[in-house]
């Protein structure tokens, strides 16, 4: 484990730092937005914003990194999301946080991309699935800390704002100061719906559907948390509680779909979020712990769907497809993350808070009918154990290459770089 974990220490490092800045700036937004009077919509708009300029930064940033190299790169990605953080202080409108959120989004994407593909250079076929594994551990820490890191202290216009900035400045020290040798070119994300959809309809359909929920959860559950009156502490605790709760229920689901058809195990887990979200509408439960247990419960359903789609999608794929079509995947759960913010804020505005769980009852119920449509048209097919995948809003097309499944793929040599080659520092 020591010889495994010496050489990317500082991407380790890096990434904890940048996942931690990552989770608080994600759930210091939406908190101070509302503090601030920003519209429930509003609110949902500046979730769309972040899944725009994340994709964007999925298909641009690689051409970037061509020019200027990964520790230039990644350097200018995390300083300006150190940036935008601070220029949510002196810029108080929707539309500015907005803008200020895609970019954000955007060097996030950027970032991740350029650790992960660093993270792939260093591993080796028989490490790499410690490697993912460790990442994975590092991805859903840094991100629970980050959010739970305003239970320390009380709301404040400036400390958290500036705690955020910091936190993506110290992201940058590691991957400076570190003497490993920078990566081949990252690879541009391509998105075939066509493809996808032929290989495996469920996933294709269900990944934007999972989008929709996921995004519109992760923008706005602390937006319905606040409309019911928790407290900032509570709050955090309720958004940190979602993504363990996923996080724990992952690997025993995906080992579960390894025993039977994955569409069965997508089925009940996706009526399990009906269930939990419509306890939610119904009962409107305002006691803190009731509403965080609650939500962990529906962290526990909705999160573990789009690796159990991804592991399906891999069953019917040939195995040199494997990096094309997770990347894919992502994609179209990027363009239900757009979406889905837009359309729950709507719902949160035209009816309760709990409209959130109503928009998300329905898509499910939506994904539930064509799922077990699509099982009486195509029978079940199991090739390989599931693998855990990252938190959709953490994950780019290069945490692929990084996963140990990629190994199987035929991947042909990069094309020479004209970027600089990267001094240490």
């Amino acid at each position: 484990m020591t010889s495994t974990l010496i050489p990317i220490a500082a991407l380790l490092l890096g990434s904890g730092f940048l996942l931690m800045a990552g989770g608080l700036h994600g759930l210091l937004l939406p908190v101070q937005g509302a503090a601030e009077g920003f519209t429930t919509f509003e609110l949902g708009l500046i979730g769309t914003g972040w899944s725009v300029g994340f994709m964007a930064g999925c298909i641009l940033v690689p051409t970037i990194v061509r020019r200027v190299g990964h520790v230039r790169g990644y350097s200018s990605m995390a300083s300006l999301a150190a940036v935008a953080i601070l220029l949510n202080i002196l810029i108080v409108s929707p539309s500015a946080w907005i803008t200020l959120r895609a970019l954000s989004g955007f060097c996030f994407a950027g970032a991740s991309m350029i650790v992960e593909s660093w993270l792939n250079e260093r591993a080796t076929p028989e490490n790499r699935g410690t490697v993912f594994s460790i990442y994975q551990m590092v991805v859903f820490g840094g991100s629970t800390i980050g959010q739970l890191l305003m239970v320390i202290s009380p709301p404040s216009t400036f400390f958290f704002f500036a705690i955020g900035a910091i936190l993506y400045c110290f992201a940058i020290l590691p991957t400076a100061l570190s003497t490993a040798q920078h990566p081949n070119p990252l690879k541009t994300a391509r998105l075939d719906i066509r493809g996808l959809y032929a290989n495996s309809p469920v996933a294709a359909v269900g990944c934007f559907m999972i989008g929709l929920v996921n995004g519109s959860f992760g923008t706005l559950g602390a937006v319905y948390a606040i409309r019911i009156g928790l407290p900032v502490a509570d709050i955090a605790l309720l958004m940190a509680g979602a993504v363990l709760g996923g996080a724990l229920v992952q690997y025993p689901l995906g080992r579960l779909s390894d025993r039977m058809d994955r569409r069965r195990v997508l089925v009940a887990v996706a009526a399990a979020a009906i269930v939990v979200a419509l306890v939610l509408v119904v009962l409107q439960p305002r006691a803190p712990m009731l509403v965080i247990g609650l939500l962990i419960l529906f962290g526990a359903t909705i999160y573990p769907m789009y690796g159990i789609a991804v592991a399906h999608a891999n069953d019917f794929a040939a195995p040199d497809d494997f990096v094309k079509i997770a990347g894919g995947l992502l994609l179209l759960l990027g363009l239900g993350s757009m979406i889905g913010p837009i359309l729950a804020a709507q719902a949160m505005e035209l009816f309760i808070p709990e409209g959130l769980f109503a928009f998300a009852a329905g898509v499910h119920f939506l994904l539930l009918l064509y799922t077990i449509y699509r099982m009486t048209r195509r029978q079940a097919q199991g090739r390989e154990l599931f693998q855990g995948v990252l938190p959709p809003k953490s994950a780019t097309p290069e945490s692929a290459t990084l996963d140990p499944r990629a190994d199987a793929a035929d991947t042909e040599p990069p094309p020479p770089s004209s970027a600089p080659k990267d001094t240490p520092i």
